[in-house]
Parts: C-alpha cells; sequence; structure tokens
C-alpha cells in the first residue's frame, strides 16, 4: 500500500490499482503540491467532516471520476444534492466496498459543513479506518484525544494524525494518542499549512520515540507499506 501526502490532511491511499483520496483539500490549499485535475483516477473520496479544508473538491472530484464519497450521512446527503455519487454512513458502522472496506470512527470536532447556507445539514465529524488489500490506515480525521482510540489498538498498519494544535491534537495529545492506537508506522498531519497551525514534526517523533515509526512527509512524497 502507498500513501501520499498533498498537503494539510489529504492523501491519497493506493494499493492492486485500487484508489481513494482522504479529505481532497485541493483547491486554495496553500500547502498541496497538485491540483485535483492532476489526480490519478480515483475509486472513491472519502471525507472526515464537512470542513472546507477537509470537504474541498470532493464534489468536483466525484463528478470527475464518477468517484463514490463516502461520508456520514448527513454529509453525504449534502454531496449527494450537489451531483456527487455517494455511500452514507455512520460512527460504528463499516461496509465492504469493491475498493476495500471503509469504518468511521468517532472524532472530537465541528460539524459545520461548507456551502451549506442552510444550515440544515447537521452532521458528525468523524474519523477514516480504510483497509485496502489487507492493509489498514485510519485517518483521524480533525479530532482532541479520545478515549475511543485505544478500541483500534493493535489493528492499524498506518496512521494519520493531526499535530497543529488550536483546531485539533498538538503534538504532544498527538504522541499520547499513538500510544493509544499503537500502529506500526504514523505519519503526521494537519500543521503548517498556516502560521496558527504551525507545530514541529521533529519535536512529535522525538515524543513517539521507539513506539511506532514515524514519517515526516512533504507534499508530493509518498509512503510505502510493505
Amino acid at each position: 500500500m502507498k500513501a501520499t501526502f498533498h498537503g494539510h490532511a489529504c492523501f491519497v491511499v493506493e494499493r492492486d490499482e485500487k484508489r481513494v483520496i482522504i479529505d481532497p483539500f485541493l483547491t486554495g490549499n496553500p500547502a498541496a503540491d497538485i491540483g485535483p485535475d492532476q489526480l490519478p483516477r480515483l475509486d472513491a473520496i472519502l471525507l472526515s467532516h464537512g470542513h472546507g479544508d477537509h470537504l474541498g473538491d470532493a464534489v468536483a472530484l466525484s463528478k470527475r471520476h464518477h468517484a463514490v464519497v463516502v461520508a456520514t450521512y448527513e454529509l453525504a446527503k449534502f454531496c449527494a444534492d450537489h451531483g456527487a455519487t455517494t455511500h452514507g454512513m455512520h460512527i460504528g458502522g463499516a461496509h465492504q466496498f469493491p475498493f476495500g472496506r471503509v469504518k468511521l470512527v468517532p472524532a472530537f470536532h465541528g460539524g459545520q459543513v461548507e456551502g451549506d447556507k442552510t444550515g440544515s445539514y447537521t452532521t458528525n465529524p468523524c474519523g477514516v479506518v480504510v483497509t485496502i488489500g489487507g492493509k489498514t490506515v485510519y485517518h483521524t480525521g480533525d479530532t482532541g484525544l479520545t478515549l475511543e482510540m485505544q478500541l483500534l489498538a493493535g489493528k492499524i498498519d498506518l496512521m494519520l494524525v493531526p499535530i497543529g494544535d488550536n483546531y485539533t491534537m498538538g503534538v504532544e495529545d498527538a504522541a499520547r494518542a499513538v500510544e493509544f492506537v499503537k500502529p506500526k508506522s504514523v505519519i503526521p498531519m494537519h500543521y503548517n499549512t498556516w502560521d496558527l497551525i504551525s507545530a514541529d514534526p521533529q519535536e512529535f517523533r522525538r515524543l513517539v520515540g521507539n513506539r511506532a515509526a514515524v514519517t515526516i512527509l512533504s507534499p508530493g512524497e509518498s509512503y510505502t507499506l510493505s
């Protein structure tokens, strides 16, 4: 499995010719290395929540690639109402798709949907656990440290965790989250996109210590799980 970082909290995860993008914030992302028109063919778009820096280009990508948007029910409905192909789920639920298995897990964050002028789409944020070809990735979404993370202990090959503080965990809580989840590998995300969420990934690496292999990616770089 290969995970490619495209800035902020956006990753493309692929294995065995199956490819998904998580939180596709590319247009308007000062940290993005590519635009949405440069992405390879997608099987699915996985969303943690509806804030603009995560919902991003989801609807447009769904239309372009005929790819399904997988999200909590209310956020999926918002995307469907704007022309996307969707599959609604909710926290604690899992579903087997042609590309792999997706489970939504708790995250503590806000639920506003970017572009919802009526305020009618009351959504819950989530974390996304996706298994493709026998490898499992946990994208925590935007969240604080939660005890529920311990329920995933030992089940995760690669954890994608925010360290930017202010809106999410900072480096100390993110390192504690790694302690809870016990992934084989971890990549920090959601930092240094703007000054308000500046953080030192090397400090995160130091705090994690030998509990997991920490890989620090720049936008456009990839990490391969063997």
